[in-house]
């Protein structure tokens, strides 16, 4: 097993720990990044349909109150433009009645996305690491508080440091590590508790030639009790040259083959603008519920966002030596983008104190 040392350790390549190690470039420490996927971005993960729109599988949308994630796009030179909506949407209430075109009213708080899609913010990010400190596919299986070091470890390699970082969602970190000396009640009770942002998620995306939903009395805009697509959005790109729809999937479709989530996004999507429908150019799908390194079933029944910001993931442990981040954690906007770049400024500014 290789051994490699390092001041810091973070667990986690997605927009928390690469925030982190991108705002810790400024002090004379080592960090290496973990992360258990093949690519970075974990929660942030678009799919580049080059030539056409790029699907957001993961975090899409920011607003005018994150003001730290936005801050993060000015510093990195990354821009953003405001999410269609229409004055119109496509609005199922229920089964037995059609659906309806219904007003919308004048949007004064609007949606944004980033141009290009939200993974080019972690790809910015990582671009301006060393990439040798960046390491995928490394599953950490423990971590152990050994005198004054801290020693995660993979199957493949043992990183020791003075600190360690994880920046998992906080159910996934207590239950799928072995952490020695074995965390408080008080973290543990809560972290059992605590909703994993986009767990439960499946994202659904579609390209087209021409965006046929801006024809009039129909809307890319569509809101349905029926399902199983209660939300969906335009999602052409930023130069509005390249045509896409995104929505939500029910999430209790996670089970069933993705032909037939396909085919059940069809029916849906013909009822409000017949064959054309059909005539897409590539279908993407997340079940996130499926993706290992980002949701494990609960022990319990677990609301949305129940116990994110919690006070207990504020606190440091294994004697000062284990920080806890990630969006989770924030007490800001938890589950969200902006969450996730406040936790990694809050955990920034704990070890600033003491590095």
């Amino acid at each position: 097993m290789q051994i490699i040392n390092s001041d810091i350790t973070i667990i986690g390549g997605g927009l928390a720990g690469l925030t982190l190690a991108h705002l810790l470039k400024e002090k004379n420490v080592s960090v290496n990044i973990l992360e258990a996927r093949t690519r970075l971005g974990g929660r942030i993960y678009t799919k580049d349909n080059t030539p056409n729109a790029p699907q957001e599988m993961g975090a899409t949308w920011l607003g005018k109150k994150h003001e730290a994630l936005a801050s993060l796009l000015k510093s990195l030179e990354l821009g953003v433009f405001v999410q269609t909506l229409s004055d119109t949407a496509i609005y199922e209430p229920i089964s037995t009645s059609p659906p309806q075109l219904v007003s919308l009213p004048p949007n004064n708080d609007p949606s944004y996305r980033i141009q290009g899609g939200s993974s080019r913010l972690i790809n910015t990010l990582a671009d301006s690491l060393d990439k040798k400190n960046v390491y995928t596919s490394q599953v950490v299986k423990s971590i152990s508080k050994e005198e004054d070091i801290v020693s995660v470890k993979t199957d493949s390699h043992e990183f020791k440091s003075t600190f360690v970082v994880s920046t998992l969602p906080p159910f996934l970190l207590i239950k799928t590590i072995e952490i020695a000396p074995v965390l408080p009640d008080t973290i543990l009770n809560i972290a059992r508790q605590t909703h994993t942002w986009m767990g439960e998620s499946i994202k659904v995306g579609l390209n087209y030639k021409e965006p046929f939903w801006r024809a009039k009395n129909i809307s890319g805009t569509i809101f349905s009790n029926v399902g199983p697509i209660p939300e969906m959005y335009d999602h052409s790109n930023y130069e509005d040259n390249s045509f896409g729809l995104k929505g939500f999937f029910n999430g209790n479709y996670f089970s069933v083959s993705r032909e037939e989530r396909l085919e059940l996004v069809m029916k849906q999507l013909e009822k409000y603008f017949g064959p054309q429908a059909r005539n897409f150019i590539s279908y993407e799908e997340t079940v996130w519920r499926n993706e290992a390194f980002t949701f494990v079933p609960y022990e319990s029944h677990v609301l949305p966002h129940q116990n994110n910001g919690h006070p207990v993931y504020q606190q440091v442990y294994l004697d000062g030596k284990l920080f806890v981040a990630g969006s989770e954690t924030s007490t800001n906007f938890p589950g969200y983008m902006e969450g996730a770049v406040q936790s990694a400024a809050f955990v920034y500014d704990q070890l600033n104190e003491i590095i």
